[in-house]
């Protein structure tokens, strides 16, 4: 009795934790009627007047890391992601798309620590 409440609270807590690891729902294009805020309809895309949006200017970017002053910045880190400031003393990251390769691997991995820190 003890360990069947046991391993039921243990196999609820394993099936709320792969949540975690699920890809995220698309988010629906339509949007209901009940998240409106009047209840004219919205117009449709056709409707809406083009603009022309101006980009801001992208700063320029230092020769050198923010975080190692001594070396220089890394190719695939261009400022774009939060807390980037250069740090990649290895050079692991070559391209874009080993730096987003690894930036997932490292969100599984913190998931992973953090189910291990409470006790899984």
């Amino acid at each position: 009795s003890k360990t069947m409440k046991l391993s039921l609270a243990v196999a609820a807590l394993f099936a709320g934790s792969v949540a975690a690891f699920a890809p995220a729902p698309m988010a629906s294009a339509r949007t209901s009627a009940a998240l409106r805020m009047s209840e004219e309809l919205a117009p449709a895309v056709e409707d809406v007047p083009s603009m022309a949006i101006e980009e801001p200017a992208a700063p320029s970017l230092p020769e050198k890391s923010q975080s190692m002053p001594f070396m220089s910045r890394p190719v695939a880190l261009d400022g774009s992601l939060a807390g980037d400031v250069g740090f990649d003393p290895l050079g692991f990251a070559k391209t874009t798309e080993d730096l987003m390769n690894f930036r997932e691997a490292e969100v599984k991995h913190a998931r992973l620590a953090m189910l291990a820190a409470a006790g899984w």
